[in-house]
């Protein structure tokens, strides 16, 4: 007996060890990969890969990226490989092939690596995760709802959203409390975000625990259950095609879903028009022409492939939402900061900003605000030191050669584009850890390569809501900075570090800061 049961150990024992062997074999010859391509990468490790830091979060993405494109540029390189777990990534280094990869030949990456299944997670499906044709049928119906004549539409809604936050500031200002930066300026963006989108008003920053906020936090992931499926779906997208569950959070899936139905229902009874981004989507829903004012496509009438379904249009109006509240808040906050470090920036783009309002007597248009070029550059270099996300992703959808060298990108290779290492680069932005808005002077803007600022990609691709983003920021500026001082409370850690948690660039422990009525 005793001699049966030590064979089946050790057979047992022979089988693991038969296992292990395999599976090491498999990853090593993996993350050959490259090295059989002639391509460099940092040295992989079992089982990760390149990715250990970025799975165990304890690096922010971008610095993890910074480091990858130093090492790489210091060799003189224009790519190089990656290994996500045994998945090969490659990466761009030089500018001038990151402009042919995502403009001149964009045939072959006109795909993001973006999770999206419309039976698991229906909101996932919109412009910014679809693929092929479907992309691009619906970016040609998506992209006259929001040209700079829909902008100027929708600014009188946003302006109005500036109302509670002027009421909030003031109340900080009078009572010498220190400004939890982020979460109020989050709140505002929220707001601003719900009026123009959905035709709602939420008043978060009245409720901090409005539906809206709420469910807008519960996007981003707040368990740590939630933040591990967005990395997987962001890293590895098939492994939930595979398993086929929700990586989206199921509760706000619900309550974004029904909140369009019910809206779209109730305007289409009551024949209620509103100047919203919600609206434009109606008309798209009963074929209704959208005039194009800037000529980026318009939409034919007659053209049945052209209707949005209801979950279509749910998909859209939670993309705007989503990608809109937090980047927005994110750029706000990181320019203020800066600002509030600056205070010779922070009054030099004051007075450009009173200067302008005088202008317009003393009222604050979308016109106004597309004058203030000092506020353009302050933006500008924000997005450079803070890019909302550190990298662009893309697939490439049919085999490529890389200009000048024998290597051949296979079909399904994940692209990585490293903004966080291009945007902190010596080369293009000399001392990169300084704030400083003149790097974007018209001068200096065009000694550098145009591909060295990527905070919205580019190409085809490029963020569709970019526009609207930008809006919001500047009048979130013009409206703050017209009336009220900003200085960093001590309660900020300085210098800033970057939270390793999170997916969007975001400071750890919050950035705080004293306001004055001016």
């Amino acid at each position: 007996m005793a001699l049966f049961t030590t064979n089946i150990f050790i057979d047992i024992l022979l089988i693991l060890v038969t296992i292990f062997v395999f599976i090491k074999f498999y990853f090593t010859w993996s993350f050959s990969y490259w090295n059989r391509k002639g391509v460099e990468t940092l040295p992989p490790s079992f089982p990760l890969g390149n990715a250990t830091e970025l799975f165990l979060r304890k690096v922010p993405t971008s610095d993890i990226f910074i480091n990858v494109y130093n090492k790489m540029k210091q060799k003189d390189l224009k790519y190089c490989g990656f290994y996500f777990l045994t998945q090969p990534n490659f990466v761009l280094v030089d500018p001038e092939l990151i402009k042919v990869i995502l403009t001149k030949d964009f045939q072959y990456f006109t795909d993001r690596r973006i999770y999206a299944n419309e039976e698991t997670d229906p909101l996932s499906t919109n412009v910014l995760t679809l693929d092929g044709s479907k992309w691009k049928v619906r970016r040609s119906k998506i992209s006259p709802a929001v040209t700079s004549g829909k902008m100027k539409m929708m600014f009188e809604t946003l302006f109005n959203c500036t109302k509670e936050l002027t009421a909030w500031m003031n109340q900080v200002a009078e009572n010498q409390e220190v400004l939890d930066t982020k979460e109020i300026l989050g709140r505002f963006t929220t707001d601003v975000i719900v009026s123009c989108g959905f035709g709602i008003e939420c008043n978060s920053l009245k409720n901090p625990n409005s539906d809206f906020r709420k469910y807008g936090k519960k996007i981003l992931g707040e368990s740590p259950i939630d933040q591990l499926k967005n990395l997987i779906a962001m890293l590895v997208p098939k492994v939930f095609e595979i398993i086929k569950i929700p990586v989206m959070n199921t509760e706000a899936t619900t309550f974004f879903m029904n909140i369009v139905k019910e809206t779209i229902k109730y305007r289409e009874e009551n024949n209620v028009t509103r100047k919203d981004f919600l609206d434009l989507l109606i008309q798209l829903k009963h074929n209704v022409r959208i005039k194009d004012d800037d000529n980026v496509g318009e939409l034919k009438s007659n053209d049945s492939e052209q209707l949005l379904t209801v979950e279509q249009i749910a998909a859209e109006a939670y993309l705007f939402f989503a990608a809109g509240f937090e980047t927005s808040s994110t750029t706000l906050t990181f320019c203020f900061y800066e600002l509030a470090s600056n205070p010779d920036v922070q009054e030099k783009l004051r007075n450009e900003i009173k200067k302008t309002l005088a202008n317009y007597n003393g009222e604050l248009s979308y016109d106004a605000v597309m004058e203030m070029s000092y506020m353009d550059k302050c933006i500008n270099e924000t997005l450079r030191k803070y890019p909302p996300f550190p990298t662009i992703g893309r697939i490439c959808t049919k085999n490529y050669k890389v200009p000048d060298s024998n290597v051949v990108i296979e079909k399904g290779t994940a692209i990585v584009i490293p903004i966080s290492g291009i945007h902190y680069c010596p080369e293009y932005y000399p001392e990169p850890e300084k704030f400083d808005p003149e790097r974007f002077s018209p001068e200096n803007k065009s000694k550098r390569h145009h591909y060295t600022w990527l905070p919205f990609g580019e190409g085809p691709r490029n963020c569709i809501g970019m526009r609207f983003g930008l809006m919001q920021v500047k009048v979130g500026l013009a409206v703050l900075l017209k009336d009220y001082k900003f200085t960093v409370n001590s309660r900020t850690q300085t210098p800033l570090i970057m939270d390793p948690a999170s997916f969007i660039s975001t400071a750890k422990g919050g950035i705080w800061l004293n306001v004055v009525k001016i």
